[in-house]
């Protein structure tokens, strides 16, 4: 099925099909890497790429709606998109469905025993990418030698802060040390942090509100705004 898809994805347009085809085709084995970020060079196996040799073949898989991507941020505050950038890109499937399939075939095991020997991480952070976006949020992250990373970083336009959001796939979804340090410092006001994992418990620690994955569902930009016109209506 996923063969199709990618080959769908690049029909259009010939001069840049194969690079299209490629981007796509690495996207579930970028998302099982350390940074999940688009290595530019292992695109075409060359030396010296530059992210800009890509900008047409990256932007028609997300206008097209296949891939969603995920920018980097310099500076987390509010609003997120004055700091972010193209150059440090993540790309997720708009379909987990067909992620699970390109990773696990048919066998639906995989993710509904929940087997300790498969890793769910890319499925859940592709899941929560795909319910983000639905809801719409502009996706970002942040990613610091010094301070860390945070999977999602978006904008809480009730609070005019910045929300970070953690997907974990582990029995260690507490360990979250670059959350930590953005819910502590004062330079970045966040109100509320979000923890998303299969844990079946809702409950919170200070800023920190840890939530099954699906509960995702209920992070929703068009009622946080609604609820802020209302409030200055009032």
């Amino acid at each position: 099925m996923h063969r199709y898809y990618g080959l769908d994805a690049a029909r259009y347009d010939f001069e840049h099909k194969l690079k299209i085809k490629r981007i796509f085709e690495m996207i579930p084995s970028t998302l099982e890497n350390k940074k999940k970020r688009v290595v530019v060079k292992d695109i075409e196996n060359k030396a010296g790429k530059r992210f800009s040799n890509y900008q047409e073949e990256f932007d028609y898989l997300v206008n097209a709606g296949i891939a969603l991507e995920v920018r980097a941020v310099s500076n987390p505050i509010f609003p997120l998109v004055e700091t972010s950038g193209k150059n440090l890109l993540k790309l997720y499937l708009n379909d987990v469905g067909l992620l699970t399939q390109i990773l696990y075939g048919t066998n639906i095991r995989a993710v509904l025993d929940t087997q300790k020997s498969v890793n769910l991480g890319s499925v859940y952070e592709c899941a929560v990418a795909c319910e983000l976006k639905a809801h719409g949020f502009e996706l970002f992250y942040y990613d610091n030698k010094a301070k860390g990373e945070v999977d999602y970083m978006i904008d809480d336009f009730n609070t005019l802060s910045v929300m970070p959001v953690e997907v974990k796939s582990g029995k260690d979804y507490t360990v979250h040390s670059a959350l930590n340090h953005f819910v502590k410092n004062e330079d970045y006001p966040v109100k509320t942090a979000y923890v998303f994992s299969n844990d079946r418990q809702i409950r919170q620690e200070g800023k920190v509100v840890y939530m099954p994955v699906y509960n995702v569902m209920f992070l929703n930009i068009q009622a946080r705004q609604e609820s802020t016109i209302g409030a200055r209506k009032e």
